[in-house]
């Protein structure tokens, strides 16, 4: 395993960091992690060398609005000493803070779900606009203060997920010790971006990577001539290799997270994760990269990764199959994916989870990281996908 000093704390973390968003689950249930499954991929990665896993007080969970299963099975998975041998990073619900005692009511809770004792990097989870100003009117820097004073968190830092604008507002607001922003080959420019990336760097903060792989989406099949392009280097490589590898390449950042749901996954990960070394691509290995985004540019009609943070919708809408079916219609140039993409939406989406059902009430608006004006897209997912019905 690589390791990688975590901005000017001087903690060694391991360059894949062990994501806990996108666990095995039990028969298709986003809140029942299949620990028979997952428990061992963590304790191999954690065997490997991993030194870095990463939870939330909602990830596996039924809604937005109420704790998931991933902190709890943190802390089932680090039973037996592996705790000792990991730093543990969750994040504190922005969006479930209505006063300022919130805040530390939630942070006790998660340290007694994940049997932790403390949290060692700590995060004030997905800022944006609203959630920024929530936090300064609530005192959560303060708060962050408090809870390194009394040992409850060790690192204090944020994840974003909003324009490039607010990024330099919120890192010069803090002595923060690392951020932790969505960066691949497709998103150089999204959100933080690579600016917020030297921004962050400059002022010596550690820098997580999430959504390495977009949510799986570049580290599948992808577009015929995205893959001619790649299968044409000199030197062999999965596609998820390739994302990897890019962001590795930058030795900016500290630890890059994969949200790892098959025991395959770890194996391909970790084989990697030993190669990791800053600016070790080529110039013709970028220049092909480069190529794969623009073509992904040119086909892809909506950034989701997946992460089902609009769910559950109110009127049943299964927001990511509905938005996955729509980018697959397009992404592939050939009848048989575009017949595949409508078969998806009329007979494995069903009914009552399709995009005609939505209201555009507007809920997912305000919980989607890539901020995806979703009603509208689901008017369009119905006319493309659902014609001929």
């Amino acid at each position: 395993m690589k390791y990688r000093t975590m901005g000017s704390t001087g903690d060694e973390v391991s360059a894949l960091g062990f994501g806990c968003m996108r666990l095995p689950i039990v028969d298709g249930d986003h809140t029942r992690i299949d620990d028979e499954v997952a428990v061992p991929m963590v304790r191999k990665a954690i065997d490997a060398g991993v030194n870095y896993v990463d939870t939330a007080y909602v990830y596996h969970s039924a809604a937005f609005d109420t704790p998931g299963d991933s902190e709890p099975f943190v802390g089932r998975a680090l039973a037996g000493g592996y705790r000792d041998k990991v730093m543990v990073a969750t994040k504190l619900p922005m969006w479930l803070l209505q006063a300022p005692e919130d805040m530390d009511r939630l942070l006790d809770e998660q340290i007694e779900r994940m049997q932790s004792g403390h949290v060692d990097y700590y995060l004030l989870h997905g800022l944006n606009k609203m959630l920024w100003g929530l936090g300064q009117k609530l005192g959560a820097l303060a708060f962050l203060d408090r809870a390194k004073a009394d040992g409850r968190i060790k690192r204090a830092g944020f994840s974003y997920h909003e324009g490039p604008e607010l990024f330099p507002e919120v890192v010069d607001a803090y002595d923060w010790d690392f951020c932790q922003i969505q960066y691949n080959y497709l998103d150089e420019e999204f959100q933080a971006g690579r600016a917020g990336l030297e921004k962050a760097a400059g002022k010596g903060m550690g820098i997580v990577v999430m959504e390495p792989l977009r949510g799986g989406n570049i580290a599948g099949e992808l577009p015929a001539e995205a893959q001619e392009v790649l299968d044409g280097a000199a030197t062999s490589r999965t596609n998820a290799e390739w994302a990897l590898r890019w962001v590795w390449q930058h030795p900016e950042v500290s630890t890059v997270l994969s949200g790892m749901t098959e025991p395959w996954h770890v194996e391909e990960n970790l084989r990697v994760a030993s190669q990791a070394d800053a600016d070790s691509l080529t110039d013709d290995e970028l220049a092909r990269i480069q190529k794969v985004k623009e073509v992904f540019q040119d086909k892809q009609r909506v950034p989701c990764t997946q992460c089902r943070y609009c769910m559950p919708c109110p009127e049943g809408v299964d927001i990511p199959g509905n938005l996955g079916a729509y980018n697959e219609y397009f992404m592939f140039d050939t009848d048989g994916h575009r017949q595949m993409a409508k078969m998806f939406y009329t007979m494995i989406i069903g009914p009552d989870a399709r995009a005609d059902r939505c209201t555009a009430c507007g809920q997912c608006l305000e919980h989607c990281p890539q901020q995806i004006q979703i009603p509208d897209e689901m008017e369009i997912v119905r006319e493309v996908l659902g014609a001929g019905e």
